[in-house]
């Protein structure tokens, strides 16, 4: 019997049982706490990356806390993801002056090149894409960002090299090389 390996939310490749392990050790640590259940999944999204409907049961048995609440507390915040993340979060700014300027083009083509819908990720997990509301550069518009990377006057032309540039950042360096 082979026991299946998956990638944690640090990059190193470790065995399922190996995660739940750490979940374990941590809901042991918080158990009977006052308010530890969302540090519990702070700790449990750091682990494998978001939080699965398997971990978040792990997480309400544990805690001795209902499904239902450990749930709602995650979809209630909005920094608890219930899908697999990319490597890299794309967002783009859809306020006023944006829009205003083309960003609804800029997602179109990034939703294009992507092969994703706002809210997915790329099957490689490279990237994700999100919209957000207001970026603060409003006469820079339209803006997008890339993980903390705040890129502006975006023209359509510059997104492929947008992309490929985090594409080469997180490619494996050769030995050697």
């Amino acid at each position: 019997m082979s026991v299946e390996k998956v990638t944690c939310a640090c990059g190193e490749e470790v065995s399922e049982e190996e995660l739940l392990t750490r979940l374990d050790e941590v809901i042991k640590e918080y158990r009977g706490k006052a308010g530890a259940l969302i540090p519990v999944l702070q700790i449990a999204q750091g682990i494998f990356g978001y939080l699965p409907e398997s971990v978040q049961r792990r997480v309400s048995s544990g805690l001795g806390i209902s499904l239902a609440h450990v749930n709602g507390v995650v979809t209630f915040y909005s920094f608890f993801v219930t899908a697999p993340r990319g490597r890299h979060l794309v967002r783009v700014c859809l306020g006023t002056a944006c829009y205003v300027r083309g960003a609804k083009k800029v997602l179109d083509t990034l939703k294009q090149k992507l092969g994703i819908d706002v809210g997915g990720t790329t099957p490689d997990r490279m990237f994700s894409l999100d919209v957000a509301r207001c970026f603060g550069s409003c006469g820079l518009a339209p803006t997008l960002t890339v993980d903390d990377m705040v890129y502006q006057r975006v023209k359509l032309i510059k997104i492929s090299e947008i992309l490929d540039y985090y594409r080469n950042m997180s490619a494996p360096v050769a030995k050697g090389a």
